[in-house]
């Protein structure tokens, strides 16, 4: 018997009885960069966005495929896509993969997307078996990520693709598939100027091979909702979408077992069974069947016991188990309202959240379970409760870990719709593509109970414009289509956009930096409910102290870091303080997502270009290295590739920071952090100001055990801070 993971067979006898297959198709991949000679134009993003128009007909509207240009399918005389090319040379690697992260950083990159070569094109093969029992079998292909424009070739015969590089999406193998050896080709075209952060490149997510029958459940075709929850029963409605790929009509019958579901993702006890009955089905259409069931005294998903059920839909046709479809959900109620914001089970729950973006510091964009686990560790020990997926669609393990860690979500879609902040982002997908882009999103993550906020965008530069709240609207409208259950946002940075019509496009307002405005806001739209929706960006360097200790955003900074004093801020942001004093003061705000929980790679504020003035340098030699290089070109290139505004850095290290906000959202914590260090030989005698971040509400400072005071927090006061200690030893 051939090993699936060895040289990727995809079928043996003793798989023949399974209804479905799942498996991961990670393994044996051959990967190479750029294009071979004589491609010209035609795979070229702008040319092949089109060609992957029809891609699926479940999310793109079908006139839409009128847009496909005529003539042959493209790529189909490109050597790198054919079946019989020789690619014995090509590197072997296992996904996800990021080619970006691998380097080299070069100084003459743009430090907003990290210095990194992550643009381009690039070529994946794989080959693998299919056992003459998988004829006859759906095949599909799903990727869950790949940076970008991918287009999927299959024994040398284009399939399709998906050009959004944050979307998932499978393709159908089963009318290119072979008994015996098959050949999968996918080209990615990452645009040079089509991301603010760095965005990686490659397959960055995982892949894998899905089998059915011809009579299964649909892609994402699940939809799991508690329309009626009390304390002795959950009413559970369960619709699922049966896809018919045979030649023929088919009879399926549905019935579904619902069990509790362990924390180690395996299945408990069976609390409820029920069944859609027969459905008939035309050859090559789909059917949705619904089913209600009854948990009683049910057990709900909530943040301190995130508690989730998995109900199994089974597909019988003649008697015969055709298909097997397992969908995790949790018991729960969310309600945003005016008055008391964000209400979980019928409690006011404050939003203490994090935006993050996707990359994993070191380890890049390609994803990893235990590194994604391991900040959401770190993030839970400072109280954080909540996860803005800034400014896309999360790998689907992120809403995973979320389910079973207790985090609630806000769960995003786009950085900007027609209006460009890049010279090829999305908007260049945007009028073809947003509606499948959200379709497929919401579809995709509508059963995690952590989800609780569909957002529509972030900082979209339609919120000052006229034509602004209709295209939130229709937007909306797709989520609302999708998913009835959740209310939709998006992130707003423009004053205006709070009273010009465009608050209107969504059911919760976001606010970005403006603390200032929540109470005008409420005034103008009494019945809306409000959160901060990016907070803070205050900017620092874990360990780094500058002197004197200043609150002008301007100044703190030593070379190219930031003093962690925790007080500087872009022109646009604001401290830590400032917006905890600005929600406790009007407490109808739901919370806050604050930028950011962890570093990122790209956007070095506040120093993401070149500059032409010379700043504070640890050492004499960096000064003088600067100042020749300003004589000598007319400025200093900034080395700068990564984040400031990370409450965690990089490597998952905390920052003084990560302690002010622990101080606030766990006060019944018993903490305090005291800053800076206390070893600055050369400094003796000279004022070294001490903070304290504690959840006390005073503190006493020893220096040398001598007591330099008592302080005491007063109304909004978050630390504790000496002035004018004098740095002694010791």
């Amino acid at each position: 018997m051939l090993s699936v993971l060895a040289v990727g067979a995809i079928s043996s006898r003793a798989e023949e009885l399974q209804p479905r297959e799942r498996i991961n198709f990670n393994a044996d991949w051959r990967f190479q960069k750029g294009d071979p000679a004589g491609v010209g134009d035609q795979l070229q993003y702008k040319n092949i966005k089109n060609w992957l128009l029809p891609a699926t007909n479940e999310f793109v509207a079908a006139e839409r495929s009128t847009k496909r240009p005529d003539g042959e399918a493209p790529g189909s005389q490109v050597d790198f896509a054919k079946a019989d090319f020789n690619d014995s040379g090509w590197r072997q690697l296992k996904l996800p993969h990021d080619w970006g992260i691998e380097g080299p950083f070069d100084q003459n990159l743009p430090g907003e997307t990290a210095k990194l070569p992550w643009f381009g094109v690039a070529w994946y093969r794989k080959h693998f078996n299919a056992a003459a029992i998988d004829i006859g079998k759906q095949l599909y292909l799903d990727i869950d990520g790949a940076m970008a424009y991918a287009t999927v070739w299959c024994n040398g015969q284009f399939v399709g693709g998906w050009p959004y590089g944050y979307a998932s999406w499978r393709v159908d193998l089963t009318p290119f598939i072979k008994a015996g050896e098959n050949v999968l080709a996918i080209r990615l075209d990452n645009p040079p100027n089509s991301s603010r952060w760095y965005p990686g490149g490659g397959i960055y997510r995982n892949v894998w091979l899905v089998k059915t029958s011809p009579v299964h459940v649909a892609h994402w075709g699940t939809y799991v909702t508690t329309p009626k929850i009390t304390a002795n029963a959950a009413n559970v409605k369960i619709e699922v979408k049966v896809q018919n790929d045979s030649t023929e009509q088919a009879t399926a019958k549905l019935t579904h077992q619902i069990h509790e579901l362990n924390a180690d993702g395996s299945k408990g006890k069976l609390v409820a069974t029920t069944n859609s009955g027969n459905v008939n089905i035309a050859a090559h259409e789909a059917a949705t069947a619904t089913s209600e069931g009854t948990i009683s005294s049910p057990k709900l998903w909530n943040i301190d016991r995130p508690q989730r059920y998995v109900v199994t839909t089974m597909i019988e046709q003649n008697g015969k188990l055709v298909d097997s479809y397992d969908t995790s959900f949790g018991v729960r109620t969310i309600e945003f309202t005016v008055n008391d914001g964000f209400h979980l089970n019928g409690k006011r729950v404050k939003i203490q959240g994090v935006c993050d973006h996707h990359d994993l510091g070191a380890l890049g964009s390609a994803f990893n379970f235990r590194a994604a686990e391991r900040q959401f560790e770190i993030l839970k020990e400072m109280g954080v409760n909540a996860l803005r997926t800034s400014h896309n669609p999360p790998a689907p393990e992120m809403l995973e870990l979320c389910d079973r860690m207790g985090i609630i979500v806000m769960d995003e879609s786009f950085d900007c719709w027609k209006i460009h902040k890049t010279p090829n982002d999305y908007h260049l997908l945007f009028e073809d593509w947003s509606e499948a882009d959200m379709r497929s999103y919401v579809r995709r993550d509508r059963n995690h109970p952590c989800v609780v906020l569909w957002s529509m965008g972030n900082e979209i530069p339609e919120q000052g414009r006229p034509e602004g709240p209709a295209m939130a609207k229709r937007l909306s409208g797709f989520a609302h289509e999708e998913d009835a259950t959740r209310p939709t946002t998006f992130a707003c940075s423009d004053v205006r956009g709070g009273y010009n019509g465009y608050q209107t496009g969504v059911d919760v307002f976001g606010y970005n930096y403006k603390p200032y405005e929540y109470k005008k806001f409420r005034e103008a739209n009494p019945n809306q409910p409000i959160f901060g929706s990016e907070t803070a960006s205050t900017v620092s360097s874990r360990g780094e102290y500058a002197f004197p200790v200043s609150t002008n955003p301007k100044e703190g900074r030593i070379g190219y870091q930031v003093s962690s004093y925790d007080y500087h801020v872009p022109s646009w942001a604001t401290t830590p303080d400032s917006e905890f004093h600005g929600q406790e003061e009007n407490p109808f705000v739901a919370g806050e997502f604050v930028w950011t929980g962890f570093d990122y790679l790209g956007e070095p504020t506040p120093f993401n270009s070149d500059t032409t003035n010379l700043l504070n340098y640890h050492t004499s030699e960096e000064k003088a290295k600067a100042e020749e290089e300003l004589k000598a070109i007319g400025k200093i290139r900034v080395p700068s590739r990564s984040s400031y505004f990370g409450i965690v850095d990089l490597c998952g290290f905390k920052k003084d920071r990560f302690y002010l906000y622990q101080s606030h959202w766990r006060p019944e914590l018993p903490m305090a952090h005291i800053l800076p260090d206390w070893t600055w030989p050369g400094r003796e005698g000279e004022v070294t100001p001490v903070y304290v971040y504690t959840s006390g509400d005073e503190a006493e400072l020893f220096l040398n055990g001598k007591s330099l005071g008592r302080k005491k927090k007063g109304q909004y006061e978050y630390r504790l801070h000496w002035d004018d200690v004098k740095y002694t030893p010791g």
